[in-house]
């Protein structure tokens, strides 16, 4: 019976190490500042990742749909005459081809201004994926070029909350998890307030609601600010319209059916 039970000893000491190193690494910092109104710093490495939810097969569908009447095509697989680069304002650099258009040379930014719109755009990261835990399939979607709905491959997890697919970057991670496997056509629809300002000061803060590929990741989200790595911006005054803009982040992620609708009515806009 001691013998059993020293055996059992040295083999749950002997497993241990292995257990540990199958775990899998957690991602994020320690020391960034704490975000407004929350218990969590900017990328915290102990926030909880969002749970997974499988999306199911309504959306997108296998090939871009019509976009409503009234909607701003932004691409249509075409060409992208309505983007240039987003340093300097030449041509958009980025390949289009097959019916989409892929991340390289640059940001690109589109030439017309938006204020409150929906958003439905279309994106899929490279299979195999390429870059490692920090950048796999890093691009993002920016509004006002400030304020950026993250896109990521982060299938069954990975990178730390708040920099996942769907998160609000460094602010609120996406409700859940509905990222489809690297190499899927995936859908966000996003509908974007634009923030308010009044004599120089913030007069309301800018909200997202998101979904992806179907599913609430955000309802109505505040932002405390613009985007940024590992701080917490403060908003400054600014137009109430901007361009909306791609990122390269140096991973070969590709767009397709991007259109707006312009959302009026609100504050007399």
């Amino acid at each position: 019976m001691r013998r059993t039970a020293l055996s059992g000893l040295l083999l749950l000491t002997l497993a241990a190490p292995a257990l540990a190193a199958d775990a899998p690494k957690k991602l994020g910092y320690t020391d960034t500042p704490v975000i407004p109104g929350q218990k969590w710093r900017v990328h915290d490495i102990d926030r909880p990742q969002p749970p997974d939810v499988d999306p199911g097969t309504g959306s997108p569908p296998a090939e871009p749909g019509t976009p409503p009447s009234d909607a701003v095509v932004l691409f249509d697989g075409k060409d992208l005459s309505k983007w240039v680069s987003a340093k300097g304002g030449g041509a958009a650099p980025w390949k289009v081809e097959n019916g989409y258009a892929e991340s390289a040379g640059g940001d690109i930014r589109t030439k017309d201004a938006f204020g409150d719109v929906q958003l439905h755009i279309e994106w899929a990261t490279p299979d195999p994926p390429r870059g490692d835990a920090y950048n796999r399939g890093n691009s993002g979607i920016y509004f006002f070029g400030l304020y950026e709905l993250q896109v990521f491959e982060s299938y069954k997890g990975g990178i730390y909350a708040d920099g996942q697919a769907g998160a609000i970057y460094g602010q609120y991670p996406a409700l859940v998890n509905a990222c489809r496997k690297p190499g899927a056509w995936q859908a966000f629809d996003a509908v974007f307030t634009a923030p308010r300002f009044k004599d120089g000061a913030l007069a309301s803060p800018a909200f997202m609601t998101v979904l992806h590929n179907g599913v609430l990741v955000h309802n109505h989200a505040a932002l405390s600010g613009p985007t940024a790595h590992r701080a917490v911006a403060k908003y400054a005054p600014h137009e109430p319209k901007g361009p909306i803009t791609l990122q390269d982040h140096g991973n070969p992620v590709r767009y397709r059916n991007i259109w707006v609708r312009e959302i009026k009515g609100y504050d007399g806009q």
